[in-house]
């Protein structure tokens, strides 16, 4: 059996959700059997080249450009190139969705994970949503069969195509019970005596309303926001200037095993996001049994359940901050939900074997 992966930068992971999940489904299927191809983006130039990692046979493509264009010409080449494979077609994200049509023509079946509603994010500028909004009714044509992570995306997605041209599969974690309490010292923090923010600064990750909502009064306690800010740009410089003396800025931290005790050890982890499906950084916050604090709209609430204090504003964020620093019975409350939601709902070996029940479907049993 086998399967080509496509829309990733590659693997091992490095670059986002897509990418772990990418490394998980490789590692679960080759156990299974599997026979496993990944399209992999490379800066430069050069002739295409082949490598093997883990059993996983890697197709190297070098783009010599950076950003969204380099984007859209590695997932041209490697829609192109996959022609020559047979198996099936694992396509994350529609955001070139166009180039599908390809593999339609070729009579390539090709399973396509619909990710969010890309262009409605405010970050996007006005071509860049319509490119996007053009391409996701693309995908749902041009795909075989569409996976989406979250109730609401399925729901969204059969306005466009039939139901039973769409599985609800959501995203994976990993059950985290320990962590390295010493990194704390590094950055003068201490065990459960603060709260943590970990998203990109963007307005839909209501990072203004949660260090405003934070400081609005004296915390005895620290908020830890991750994440560049630069002083240049407008909403960046609006957060820094909302801010407390009792919120900490600790920059970008990539050092996954650093990140994981942060999360572990705060009295509760914050998701801002107000769009999206079932969010990667929210479900590992979850895999860590942390008390939530949540913007209140149905993706985050179908995710985090009963794990979550949920505010919208900068005024109910103060209250649900107040609510989780002086009730520790809450706190331990809301962390037993979370690890139940966990166990539940986000597991990797459940999901994963949700996508190998459905690319299964799709295989050419006539194909070795």
């Amino acid at each position: 059996m086998n399967l080509i992966i496509l829309g990733i930068r590659g693997v091992p992971a490095s670059h986002g959700g897509f990418e772990t999940f990418a490394e998980y489904l490789c590692g679960f299927l080759q156990d299974r059997g599997w026979n496993i191809i990944v399209y992999c983006q490379e800066d430069g130039v050069g002739p295409i080249y082949e490598s093997d990692w883990n059993g996983v046979k890697r197709i190297h493509i070098p783009v010599n450009n950076s950003g969204a264009l380099g984007t859209v010409i590695f997932d041209l080449k490697s829609v192109i190139h996959s022609l020559r494979h047979n198996g099936v077609f694992l396509t994350l994200g529609y955001n070139t969705a166009i180039f599908n049509l390809l593999h339609r023509v070729f009579g390539k079946k090709n399973v396509i994970n619909m990710d969010g509603i890309e262009w409605r994010r405010q970050k996007w500028s006005v071509v860049a949503k319509c490119w996007f909004w053009v391409n996701e009714r693309l995908g749902c044509w041009f795909g075989n069969h569409l996976v989406a992570d979250h109730p609401r995306i399925e729901d969204h997605l059969a306005t466009r195509v039939s139901c039973e041209k769409i599985s609800m599969i959501p995203y994976g974690g990993l059950e985290v019970s320990c962590a390295d309490e010493n990194i704390l010292a590094e950055f003068d923090l201490v065990k459960n005596e603060y709260a943590i923010v970990i998203a990109r600064p963007e307005p839909e990750n209501s990072i203004l309303e949660i260090v405003s909502g934070f400081s609005k009064k004296k915390r005895g306690k620290k908020l830890v926001v991750l994440g560049n800010y630069d002083k240049e740009n407008a909403y960046h410089r609006a957060v820094l200037n909302a801010v407390s003396d009792e919120v900490v800025f600790l920059g970008a931290i990539y050092d996954v095993e650093k990140v994981s005790a942060l999360r572990f050890y705060s009295t509760a982890y914050i998701h801002g996001h107000q769009v999206g499906g079932t969010n990667p950084s929210l479900v590992e916050s979850i895999g860590a049994g942390n008390a939530i604090i949540a913007h209140d709209n149905p993706f985050n609430r179908w995710v985090a359940k009963e794990g979550a204090i949920y505010f919208s504003g900068d005024s109910q964020a103060s209250d649900a901050f107040e609510k989780i620093f002086q009730n520790k019975e809450l706190v331990e409350k809301l962390e037993i939900n979370t690890r139940e939601n966990f166990r539940e709902n986000f597991q990797w070996d459940d999901i994963l074997a949700q996508y190998e029940k459905l690319l299964s479907n799709y295989i050419d049993k006539d194909v070795k």
